[in-house]
């Protein structure tokens, strides 16, 4: 299979290196922020309302974005974003102190969920709905997606470094945590480097970037709907689902890597498979019934009496939670207008950024106070609710493309 599908534009073969490095860097970060933060000795509630500051202010970052980011280059806007990623894990690797480590969440580009939640979504998702159009941009968000799993499942393997070097090299086990939020800053100054490379927007065909105008309605809707689900999602990002498998079944977090890694592998494959689907069932379809049997199978392994079957089933849920995204992203930029399409993907991705980020505060409350299933079934329930709604309203919409 070629990188990019046929018809694409060039410029899109950076932003899929540049979307797995992010994910490389995210897939470890996930699972070794609650490490590192509880050796920082921090409790379980300030794990999560790190998680929360994280999310919200990806959530301020994308809405500024949308709000005024039409009148800025947005190659300009990504270089500025690649280099805050940098001063991230810099600050991360250097403090030790609560306050301080919440406002460089709050303010920075760390990640402690299992997709994309920076400001770097709508700008690249803009990019590549004017690379590629019809079938070809479904296969391409598949295929940005693909990127960001695979890399992703590669960094989960890379959090249980820290335990090897701790056993074997004898590096104290918080150096080796503080080592690896460098990385971190290394990986935002390689985007940086391959972002430089992009076209500015005028030497594109890209058409200029203009606020919601005739989708503003259809898109209000969306971010409605992708915010209940969004916050469902909080209540499990893999930040906290890491702290609960540590919790629930005393795991370490090499072990908890190596589940990660199969998971992210697992939805690699699906992301590949999603375009296909969508091709006999529909965006909406795709997106509709392969997320209400995952959201099944957490509910499932909130319940399971072993670590064993615990993992199965979220293994389960992995090979289908993830085959909405390219679905999902590619519908978005059908509905509205080209011009709209920046405005668009950062309004909808807006909510769902701060209605995340209720999440992991009250997740982490929950998990503080020993209901360990709650935030698992609570998360599905409301999956399969958002699922439902969403059919329901959309169902009888036509996409213009």
């Amino acid at each position: 299979m070629r990188l990019l599908p046929d018809g694409t534009a060039p410029q899109a073969r950076l932003l899929l290196f540049g979307r797995a490095l992010r994910a490389l860097v995210d897939g470890y970060v996930a699972v070794l922020l609650p490490a590192y933060l509880l050796a920082l000795g921090l409790p379980t509630w300030q794990v999560g309302l790190l998680s929360t500051a994280a999310l919200l202010g990806s959530a301020l970052a994308t809405l500024a974005v949308g709000a005024w980011g039409h009148r800025v280059d947005s190659r300009r806007l990504l270089l500025t974003a690649a280099l805050l990623m940098a001063a991230t894990g810099l600050a991360f690797a250097g403090l030790s102190a609560f306050w301080p480590l919440l406002l460089v969440a709050f303010v920075g580009t760390l990640n402690p969920s299992s997709g994309d939640v920076s400001v770097f979504l709508p700008l690249e998702h803009a990019r590549l709905a004017h690379a590629a159009q019809g079938e070809a941009r479904t296969a391409l968000f598949a295929r940005y997606s693909v990127a960001g799993a695979l890399a992703a499942a590669i960094g989960a393997l890379a959090a249980g470094l820290p335990d090897w070097l701790a056993a074997h090299a004898g590096i104290d086990m918080l150096l080796a945590l503080r080592g690896m939020f460098v990385l971190y800053a290394v990986a935002g100054f390689g985007v940086w480097l391959l972002d430089l490379r992009l076209p500015h927007a005028h030497q594109t065909a890209q058409p200029p970037p203009a606020p919601l105008g005739p989708s503003r309605r259809q898109v209000v809707k969306l971010a409605a709907l992708f915010s209940i689900d969004a916050f469902a999602g909080g209540l499990v990002v893999n930040a906290l689902l890491a702290l609960w498998l540590f919790q629930r079944f005393d795991l370490s977090p090499g072990a908890v890597g190596l589940f990660f890694s199969g998971a992210g592998l697992l939805a690699a494959a699906s992301l590949l498979a999603a375009p296909h689907v969508a091709r006999r069932i529909g965006l909406l379809n795709t997106m509709v019934f392969t997320h209400i049997p995952s959201s099944v199978f957490l509910m499932l392994a909130a319940l399971a009496p072993s670590a064993s079957l615990a993992l199965g089933l979220l293994l389960a849920r992995a090979a289908l939670s993830q085959m909405d995204v390219p679905t999902r992203s590619a519908y978005v930029m059908a509905l509205v207008t080209p011009p709209e399409r920046t405005a668009a993907a950062s309004f909808t991705a807006v909510p769902r950024s701060l209605a995340a980020a209720l999440g992991p505060t009250l997740a982490g409350a929950i998990l503080g106070a020993g209901w360990l299933a709650l935030p698992l079934l609570a998360c599905g329930a409301l999956k399969i609710g958002y699922d439902l709604a969403l059919l329901a309203t959309f169902r009888r919409v036509r996409l213009p493309q």
